[in-house]
């Protein structure tokens, strides 16, 4: 704390903090179930630290600051630790890291030896964010495994590590060389990330509580009272430590596993225990900042999680020196990346509209430091993700950021619920046109109605009306639509239809000839079907099937317009959701609005589809017949092979039934040749179905 607080208050504000870092501190380690970011226990526990320097008398034998952890569960068997597992203070800054490595040197120079001038050497490894154990071997063999409990006692989980494939139940020795009587081994069990997606998939499979992270996963997977469930988690260790040696070799001792934890660590290695490949050996406090920057870059492509790294001053004789405080020992270190998770409140929550109308509701937040970042805003998916986690305007959140990853709302605390928390509602209407918003049952996601007038869906209804099967504007692809929209030419799909060769031409890398191609194949593009047509305007699951029903049915968008969802529904192949998605689009007003301009503008159809199918009456082979495309064909692509069969009357699908009248294969057709025998569907090879649309 920056300022010192009158005794008065001191006393009563550790009164506060002490039952709720006991509070945090049962969750976290006895039961696997935090309720607060690690960021935010860490800020309560240094604020009581900082109160406890500057009023000893404050401090208590009871005080959370003395502890390590928590009390064993009496479910297990109690361990004493002949030697405590003690905790690490935390660095939160390089500088931090400098200070630490300044009273290193310093105590060492108190203490008789190299202080200020000496370059201190440094073991480093990754903070792994698992679960920490001691691992006790008698003759070479496993005898007990336990947890660090409150560090002074644990519970005694034998039978569950015996399950944990990285521990050897046997240490490996060199030929002739004997075992120690006694090796006691600390490190960390964890679940690498594959296992925890698998595990948490499996448990919303089954309908089961989900784990927060992999951490509580790891621990929870230990605590377990049926070794067999633990068996089956997939648990990963490293060890990090040799807690206590008894009647080693004296000349292994001598070689140098008795002079520094480095070299202990690679001991550990020939014993036969995993010992992370993570870790470096480094010179002074800027060697250690060079090394969380490395790991920092590496740490979202490790298979395992970590939150830090660890820096122990390497020579165990400046150790042994340097010596311990209450809980932890003054020769190393945990710098810890910067908070993933922290708390905030949530101040509104607004919605963004998506290229494609999609509605994404995003909470604007108190600002808070996560991640390495300012996070202001964190995305809530959609409405279904908001009511599940129940969040309100107001809430105090964890929000998390990992990495590059876009900043989220992970859970909302619930007992700081303030009165005036307001429910999140979705709006009736977009946010950008105005549109009407439509969101059904069956689906997570809404979306705005209003897809040809909403400039949030400029560039993708321009993009979707320009395509090839639908209005073909030859050259208008999607970069000259970014830069059309960008400039401002173009707002909706009708400003096409009223550019000028001129203003194409002062675009980037545009020349005169360029720009001339592109009105005259947009000009080209007026006359069109109405199959087509319908299609281009972009309507929720319309695609060129369902565009074609309906062109046979109404000769133009007003008689659409007017239809029920009801006559709608009595279209073959249109159903109640999509007779919803049709009769929405048409009551749009941005949508009718530009449609009107667009046929303004001179677009028709000059043959309807009626005519076509007058004209083609004779190939009663392929009218209103149902064909299946499989398989690459050689003289024509597959989309080319559909648009022929859709001018001639087909109709187009992507699954054989009972329903198909034809299945076309071309190489490498895959297994819907195979249903297609086996339901009797007749089979058309490529030189057949050329034969057919020759014909």
């Amino acid at each position: 704390m920056n300022t010192v607080m009158p005794l008065s208050e001191a006393e009563a504000r550790v009164e506060n903090l002490r039952p709720i870092l006991h509070k945090h501190n049962y969750l976290y380690y006895v039961l696997d179930a935090p309720e607060i970011p690690d960021a935010e226990y860490d800020k309560l526990f240094q604020e009581l630290l900082a109160l406890e320097a500057q009023y000893p008398a404050l401090q208590r034998i009871d005080s959370p600051t003395l502890r390590v952890g928590a009390p064993p569960l009496k479910l297990f068997p109690q361990v004493t630790h002949v030697v405590p597992m003690l905790s690490l203070d935390n660095a939160f800054s390089d500088q931090a890291v400098r200070d630490f490595d300044a009273r290193v040197r310093d105590r060492l120079q108190g203490q008789g030896q190299e202080g200020q001038g000496q370059v201190l050497v440094y073991s480093c490894e990754p903070k792994l964010d698992g679960l920490a154990v001691s691992l006790l071997y008698e003759n070479g063999v496993f005898v007990q495994g336990a947890t660090r409990g409150d560090g002074t006692t644990g519970e005694q989980i034998t039978e569950n590590l015996r399950t944990v494939l990285a521990i050897p139940l046997v240490l490996e020795v060199e030929e002739g060389e004997s075992f120690p009587r006694v090796l006691e081994v600390r490190g960390e069990v964890f679940m690498p990330k594959a296992a925890f997606l698998a595990l948490n998939q499996q448990a919303e499979a089954k309908g089961e509580k989900r784990f927060a992270n992999p951490r509580n996963a790891a621990a929870g997977s230990l605590r377990q009272l049926n070794s067999h469930i633990t068996a089956k988690r997939s648990l990963g260790f490293f060890a990090y430590a040799l807690a206590r040696v008894e009647a080693l070799d004296v000349a292994l001792w001598e070689e140098g596993i008795g002079k520094t934890h480095s070299q202990q660590l690679e001991q550990l290695r020939k014993w036969g225990f995993p010992v992370s490949p993570e870790v470096k050996v480094v010179q002074g406090a800027e060697g250690c900042l060079d090394y969380f920057a490395s790991m920092q870059k590496k740490r979202v492509h490790l298979p395992y999680e970590i939150d830090g790294v660890v820096y122990k001053v390497d020579s165990l004789a400046l150790q042994a020196i340097l010596g311990f405080v209450s809980r932890a020992p003054r020769w190393a270190i945990a710098h810890k990346f910067p908070a993933e998770e922290m708390l905030t409140e949530v101040l509104d929550v607004e919605f963004q509209v998506g290229r494609t109308g999609a509605l994404t509701p995003v909470a604007r937040l108190k600002p808070v430091f996560v991640g390495g970042v300012t996070v202001s805003n964190a995305t809530l998916h959609n409405m279904d993700e908001v009511q599940r986690k129940d969040i309100r305007i107001h809430d105090i959140v964890v929000v998390r950021r990992a990495g590059d990853v876009i900043p989220a709302v992970a859970s909302v605390i619930f007992d700081q619920r303030p009165k005036n928390a307001k429910q999140v509602q979705l709006p009736a209407h977009c946010p950008v046109c105005g549109s009407d918003v439509e969101k059904l049952e069956a689906e997570a996601i809404a979306r705005c109605t209003g897809g040809l007038g909403c400039r949030a869906q400029c560039k993708q209804s321009i993009s979707h009306f320009a395509s090839r099967r639908a209005m073909y504007i030859d050259g208008l692809g999607e970069k000259l639509i970014e830069v059309l929209v960008d400039k401002g030419l173009v707002k909706s799909v009708a400003d096409l239809y009223v550019l000028e060769a001129s203003a194409l031409a002062t675009l980037e890398r545009m020349g005169e000839k360029s720009a001339e191609k592109i009105i005259q194949a947009i000009s080209v593009s007026k006359k069109t079907t109405f199959a087509k047509f319908l299609y281009a305007l972009g309507i929720r699951e319309v695609g060129e099937a369902t565009a074609l029903s309906l062109s046979r049915h109404f000769k133009d968008c007003d008689a659409i317009r007017h239809a029920s969802i009801e006559a709608l529904q009595e279209i073959p192949d249109i159903g109640p959701i999509v007779a919803v998605h049709i009769h929405t689009f048409f009551k749009q007003p941005h949508n009718l609005e530009v449609i009107s301009r667009l046929l303004k503008e001179g677009i028709e159809w000059p043959v309807s589809v009626t005519d076509q199918e007058n004209g083609h009456a004779e190939h009663s082979e392929i009218m209103g017949k149902t064909f299946v495309l499989t398989g690459t064909l050689n003289t024509l692509s597959r989309e080319e092979a559909k648009e022929r069969l859709i001018a001639l009357g087909a109709k187009i699908s992507e699954s054989v039934s009972k329903k198909t009248h034809y299945v076309v294969v071309g190489d490498a057709p895959g297994s819907k040749r195979t249903k297609a025998e086996n339901l009797g569907v007749p089979i058309l090879e490529e030189a057949e179905f050329l034969k057919l649309l020759a014909e």
